[in-house]
């Protein structure tokens, strides 16, 4: 396992009051690795989750050749060049069951959609396209080539081969496809647990009356729904106040019962450093200033485990499936301070701490795809840091993406992260941005 001055020794130009955006995420990636136990889950169970292992197909999809669409079913070397075909129907065959019967040179079959292909017959011509006069069809010239709607056995998966991959996310698409093969259990990757508490003597929490000075506590809020959206457990420690004690006894007891810690608050510049001093003191941490806005302030890092074990969470338990233990003594906790400012919060939460997580869940994939959309208005920026701007994407008249700002993007203003549905990227070395010009957006959807 790396300390950190090690892994900050493989980063070329390590400047920890400099760090560019790039720079965070290359040592995070090093930082990290994938948590090894493993769940099996029922499908229903299974949403969200990361697989742990290749899905293997037991049969081949489809199973048998068999029918695209309603119509008929014929052998293509009936089709004839430049001339109409004219063919005799022998009977219908349903979905659901094999068809009986032989079928000789100048007869077809009626098929529906999804019925196994009779033997010998490889093409099928859609019903609205034929002409029907009693017991036989009329198939029009040039209309098909043979092979023509028909699904292949095995074209969808082929039996022995994987199905879904290791590292993949189950979504909706991807339970539907695992049912499929009549499967009712999969092997994850057990969730995360990640504890959480805000700090400093301001914070309040919900409940407590207002004061003076004081702001009531939006990022455990936040943070829960960021983390609920990812498929971790979250350990709510709610507010920890400017004490020693009090700070020690949280990170104490968060690195017993946690893989990752986040706290916001108390890693700026000029803050009250008991934070600080207290992270120190408990583990192997990196204090940044990372060239992005908002955002700048941010601790990264690992903290010892006590010497115990914690089991892997409750709602599995609850289900009754099978938990394994989780020995969190052997890589220690990481830990990541984000700034107070709620929206510095989510920015750097989606930015590298979102990336990270999904790395230890085994995520075969841990960014998220950008996309591109014509600014509306000009936008001042100064290249040597990565600006997240808050905007509204939407469909021009001609159905491209265009964006604009949500307008004042102080770190403060949280209504402009509920207006917005997505982040507006300007990267490190990006200057201005003219009217029409193209920059990429990180969408919300899925994640906020």
């Amino acid at each position: 396992m790396k300390t950190l001055d090690q892994i900050a020794a493989e980063l070329q130009g390590y400047d920890p009051q400099a760090m560019s955006a790039a720079d965070v995420l290359s040592f995070l990636g090093k930082l990290v690795s994938p948590v090894q136990q493993t769940l099996e889950l029922p499908l229903f169970e299974a949403f969200g989750r990361v697989l742990a292992a290749d899905v293997i197909s037991p049969f081949d999809v489809p199973p048998h050749d068999n029918s695209a669409m309603d119509g008929y079913a014929f052998a293509g070397s009936e089709l004839a060049a430049g001339t109409s075909t004219s063919l005799r129907v022998l009977g219908t065959a349903l979905a659901g069951k094999a068809w009986q019967g032989t079928v000789s040179a100048g007869q077809c079959v009626k098929i529906m959609t999804g019925a196994i292909m009779p033997a010998g017959l490889d093409t099928v011509v859609p019903q609205e396209f034929v002409q029907v006069d009693a017991d036989r069809i009329t198939i029009p010239a040039k209309l098909l080539t043979a092979g023509d709607n028909r699904r292949l056995r095995g074209e969808d998966l082929m039996q022995g081969k994987p199905a879904l991959l290791k590292g993949e996310l189950l979504s909706p698409a991807r339970l539907g496809l695992a049912a499929s093969l009549g499967l009712e259990t999969v092997t994850c990757v057990r969730p995360l647990r990640v504890a959480y508490f805000s700090t400093g003597d301001e914070i309040l929490s919900l409940g407590e009356a207002p004061r003076e000075g004081a702001v009531y506590d939006s990022n455990r809020y936040t943070v829960f729904g960021l983390l609920k959206r990812m498929g971790c457990d979250m350990i709510d420690m709610g507010v920890v106040r400017d004490d020693p004690a009090l700070l020690e006894a949280a990170f104490t007891r968060a690195a017993s019962q946690a893989d990752v810690i986040i706290t916001s608050g108390g890693v700026s510049v000029g803050e009250a450093d008991h934070t600080k001093a207290m992270m120190k003191k408990l583990g192997d941490v990196a204090f940044w200033r990372i060239a992005m806005r908002p955002g700048r302030p941010m601790a990264v890092g690992r903290l010892p485990a006590p010497e115990s074990s914690i089991k892997s969470a409750s709602r599995e338990q609850a289900a009754g499936a099978k938990c394994y233990e989780i020995n969190s003594k052997n890589n220690g906790t990481i830990l990541f301070g984000l700034p107070g400012n709620p929206v510095a919060v989510m920015v750097t939460f989606l930015a590298f701490v979102r990336p990270a997580l999904l790395q230890m869940m085994g995520a075969s994939a841990s960014a998220p795809p950008m996309l591109k959309a014509r600014s509306l208005e000009p936008i001042r920026k100064k290249p040597g840091r990565t600006e997240y701007q808050r905007g509204t994407v939407s469909s021009a008249a001609d159905g491209s993406l265009q964006v604009r700002t949500t307008g004042n993007q102080g770190s403060g203003v949280l209504s402009s992260m509920a207006q917005a549905n997505g982040l507006m990227v300007l990267h490190h070395n990006q200057g201005n941005v003219a009217i029409g010009e193209e920059v990429d957006v990180l969408m919300f959807d899925g994640v906020i």
